[in-house]
């Protein structure tokens, strides 16, 4: 089997890299697509990759994984949408483009809402798997838990703070917090991570980096894949991102602010101002943790790490089923939108 693994921003990495180790396992040959702008933080340069749309015209692929929301519908192969989060209320989620021809979903949750639209548009099919990006959940626990010991006594602290905001200018409250940040670093018992979304607004990844460089317990974090701070943090601050419903999946306490989800069951606030006093109730209290459970069974039940192993087990069934895909028929509109962003190849419409 023949594969493109599609990545047009950062976070594509991790969510893609364990889905390629099963592909290695397998021995199946596979390609990274990379966007050029992105080329020089793709963390696996020894891997086969191209940052050109003729490339992968001419690799002849089987299969295309995209955790985006746009792939070239004349690339030959399956093109599966294995989605970029967990945040199903965030605009968009259950917009069907007309890209893919699978959906491979997270839990139950998502499970419903795209068989439904699989009714209705009768043009593609539906999977759950789990997501592969938090399949590293159930490995290294005991090297994670060293680390974040060795990370904790060189800055003298006691608790472990992840501030992950989204980058949405409607949704994000990264201007708002800045102040209140500020005054929670005063407590020297926390250490307190900042991990932005590589599409923040420039200004703001300005001022916090500022921060950081002025208060020795606050670290701007620039690694991509944002997993192994969720997984050495002992709370998080946010507001509607994704990285929320991950971070409640290893069963700790969120908090967030304006979140707009419709079933919230973390803390949530609408009073920036509160955030030190909340910080100190929900590492003392976590009075949400009953909730939780709702959550594993809905969202992401699977614990196993194998999520990567059933996309590409579904991928390989579907292909035993249909054949591989020439092409995506498209609306007039698509074709523009597609043409637009990769380009119109010769030979192809």
């Amino acid at each position: 089997m023949k594969v493109i693994l599609f990545c047009q921003n950062t976070y594509s990495f991790g969510i893609l890299d364990p889905i390629k180790e099963v592909l290695i396992a397998e021995k199946h040959s596979f390609i990274w697509y990379v966007a050029e702008k992105i080329l020089t933080d793709f963390p696996f340069k020894k891997d086969n990759h191209t940052t050109k749309i003729s490339d992968l015209l001419e690799f002849q692929s089987d299969v295309i994984f995209v955790p985006g929301n746009a792939v070239p519908h004349y690339l030959k192969g399956l093109k599966v949408q294995i989605f970029h989060g967990l945040a199903g209320e965030k605009k968009g989620h259950f917009r069907i483009r007309h890209y893919f021809d699978l959906y491979l979903t997270q839990g139950p949750y998502f499970t419903s809402r795209f068989l439904a639209l699989k009714e209705k548009h009768k043009d593609f099919n539906v999977e759950e798997t789990g997501w592969p990006k938090l399949d590293v959940y159930a490995k290294n626990s005991s090297m994670i838990l060293q680390e974040k010991a060795l990370l904790l006594q060189s800055h003298k602290a006691k608790k472990i703070i992840l501030y992950a905001p989204t980058f949405s200018p409607k949704l994000t409250s990264a201007p708002d917090l800045l102040p209140h940040i500020k005054k929670l670093a005063q407590n020297l018992d926390y250490l307190i991570l900042l991990k932005f979304h590589p599409l923040m607004d420039n200004e703001w990844i300005s001022e916090y980096k500022n921060l950081a460089n002025s208060n020795n317990n606050i670290v701007y974090e620039t690694d991509n894949n944002i997993i192994k701070f969720l997984r050495i943090a002992d709370l998080l601050i946010s507001d509607t991102s994704s990285v929320i419903y991950e971070f409640l999946l290893l069963d700790k306490p969120v908090i967030s602010f304006n979140n707009i989800s419709q079933q919230i069951n973390w803390e949530n606030s609408t009073d920036y101002s509160q955030l030190i006093p909340l910080v100190s109730k929900n590492l003392n209290e976590d009075l949400f943790s009953k909730f939780r459970k709702e959550i594993f069974k809905n969202i992401h039940p699977y614990n196993d790490g194998k999520s990567a192993s059933r996309m590409v087990e579904a991928a390989k069934s579907h292909l035993n089923t249909h054949g591989v895909p020439l092409r995506r028929k498209l609306s007039f509109l698509r074709r523009m939108k597609i043409y637009y962003i990769f380009g119109k190849q010769y030979g192809h419409k």
